[in-house]
């Protein structure tokens, strides 16, 4: 095993522990399936601290993925 593909591993392990946390740390969308009707809130706008949640989590998420494919491909050796 090569320092990259040790370096590859050990990013790609703690990154999906970051996409985990930054997933636990979103609020609640709405009530559910038992709430979508009536006043279901579940597919409104986002406030501004979730918004900015977002857009890192799919950061985050961007780079577990190429450090996936690069793994899966045997690009990093």
């Amino acid at each position: 095993m090569s320092v990259a593909y040790t370096v590859l591993l050990v990013a790609q392990a703690v990154l999906g522990l970051i996409m985990i946390l930054l997933v636990l740390l979103h609020a609640p969308k709405g009530e559910g399936m038992g709430g979508i009707g009536g006043t279901a809130t579940m597919f409104t706008g986002r406030r501004g601290a979730e918004g900015g949640l977002d857009k890192l989590t799919w950061g985050i998420f961007l780079l577990f993925l190429v450090c996936c494919i690069l793994s899966g491909f045997g690009i990093v050796k």
